[in-house]
């Protein structure tokens, strides 16, 4: 998969074009807790993993595409991780780097047209996410595409010295 078009967004493969971006979104110290990233990544770690983007979900597990506006513009980056063929699910996480971009429907966009390809494509059962309970906007954006709660994992994480809780959502294919 090259690219997949809407109508207001572009999900496309990632480039080696992509490096300052990447690298500006995994080293944002503002939004590590929804990653659970502790440490920055290097230029070097991530042009390597760039360079290897190319290989198939099938191998890989995983699949990052990158979220661009009309002009082609990186809003965020959306996964495809822990992908498991044999169950037929992956993981799905999403994330519009600038807060200025958020609330305008990207994610909304670039969310549904993942679980389109997810279900027709690779031809998945299901999908899953796991969100933090005062993520409150993100809680919304998978409900609102018909993701459900089934589960609440206590204590969960531990950010800035207190633990969150965290909830894990389904989405299975009717």
């Amino acid at each position: 998969m090259k690219t997949l078009k809407g109508q207001h967004i572009t999900l496309r493969a990632l480039e080696p074009e992509d490096l300052e971006f990447v690298l500006a979104v995994e080293n944002d110290e503002r939004i590590w807790h929804l990653s659970n990233t502790q440490v920055p990544f290097s230029r070097f770690v991530i042009k390597h993993y760039l360079e290897n983007a190319h290989k198939d979900i099938f191998e890989v597990k995983q699949l990052r595409l990158v979220i661009t506006d009309t002009t082609e513009t990186p809003l965020g980056l959306i996964d495809l991780f822990d992908f498991d063929f044999k169950n037929k699910r992956a993981g799905v996480g999403i994330i519009i780097k600038e807060a200025s971009n958020r609330d305008k429907g990207y994610g909304f966009e670039a969310l549904k047209m993942l679980i389109a390809y997810s279900f027709k494509h690779l031809g998945l059962h299901q999908l899953y996410c796991n969100i933090s309970e005062d993520n409150i906007a993100s809680l919304k954006l998978f409900q609102k595409l018909g993701f459900k709660e089934v589960g609440l994992k206590k204590d969960w994480n531990l950010n800035n010295g207190a633990y969150n809780n965290e909830y894990l959502l389904q989405l299975i294919k009717q």
